[in-house]
């Protein structure tokens, strides 16, 4: 049996587990051949291997056509001219560069993409079910999230039309890793976090983001947060991906052979080493 274990000393996002899955070995050709099923344009996919503190690790990225203008939208008219910045947002965005929300932001009020949208688009692919099932968990679970938050309908929750197609290749993209790179099961350490609060288009927010707070109700995920480092290093969408994903809590396994070793990098500065590690082990008989 496979077992991944994500070692989340720096927190977790989308493009963070994804760099850490093609720093593991997934091949890259492969991730781009599964993502073209889902039948969407516009978006290019980028890795790049490098060294931080010496260490060597991945970089991955989604360059959406158009900007970055992601996340959630909390007002249903999209002509009102108010980008939501929501911590949804970061689910999709902060794997980022973050300069993006003090430069100012692309606006696309032409079209959003709903949470049934989203889910009708991923049902209608040419994907596996087995990541189908994952990925449209991982959306229900962050948009559900979201509708508490800003105290509104499901229904209602929506993506800004560049959003949701990073979204959608964020988190599709993060359930074919799994499928590729053969996982049985996955595993990760207690979580990390940040403290204190971050600046969005609105607003502040406080850390942890309030999605992934909000995420943490009725289950037993556990988060500490560093009171060093101010800022956020768990998106929802790493949130999502755990929440949905991960069955244990703990320490590395003590009953498994690791085959391999990989890191992936935030685009956040934390003042720190901004990765996540993922180790691969093999269950003994």
């Amino acid at each position: 049996m496979r077992t991944l274990y994500l070692d989340a000393f720096s927190g977790i996002s989308g493009d963070m587990f994804l760099g850490a899955m093609l720093d593991l070995g997934l091949d890259f050709d492969q991730l781009k051949a599964e993502l073209e099923k889902l039948h969407v344009k516009g978006y290019r996919l980028t890795r790049e291997r490098l060294a931080k503190s010496s260490i060597y690790g991945t970089s991955f990225d989604v360059q959406v056509a158009g900007g970055k203008d992601h996340g959630f939208v909390e007002h249903h008219h999209a002509a009102d001219h108010h980008h939501a910045d929501t911590a949804a947002d970061h689910a999709t965005h902060a794997d980022h560069d973050q300069h993006d929300h003090q430069d100012g932001h692309h606006h696309h009020h032409g079209a959003a993409r709903h949470l049934s949208d989203i889910l009708d688009l991923i049902h209608a692919s040419d994907l596996s079910d087995n990541v189908k099932t994952h990925a449209e968990a991982i959306f229900t679970e962050i948009a559900q999230a979201e509708a508490t938050v800003h105290h509104m309908p499901l229904a209602d929750v929506h993506f800004h039309e560049v959003g949701a197609l990073d979204s959608i290749v964020d988190i599709v993209g993060c359930c074919v890793a799994l499928e590729l790179m053969d996982i049985d099961e996955v595993q990760a350490s207690p979580l990390t976090d940040g403290s204190g609060f971050i600046n969005v288009a609105h607003g502040q927010m406080p850390v942890p983001v309030p999605a992934v707070m909000q995420m943490r109700v009725g289950s037993r995920v556990p988060i500490q947060q560093r009171l060093d480092i101010h800022t956020e290093l768990i998106t929802p969408t790493g949130m999502g991906i755990v929440k949905t994903m991960v069955k244990d809590f703990g320490p590395l396994p003590e009953n498994a052979t690791p085959l391999k070793v990989g890191y992936g990098f935030g685009q956040r500065d934390t003042g720190g080493f901004n990765a996540l590690r993922a180790v691969l082990f093999e269950k003994k008989n």
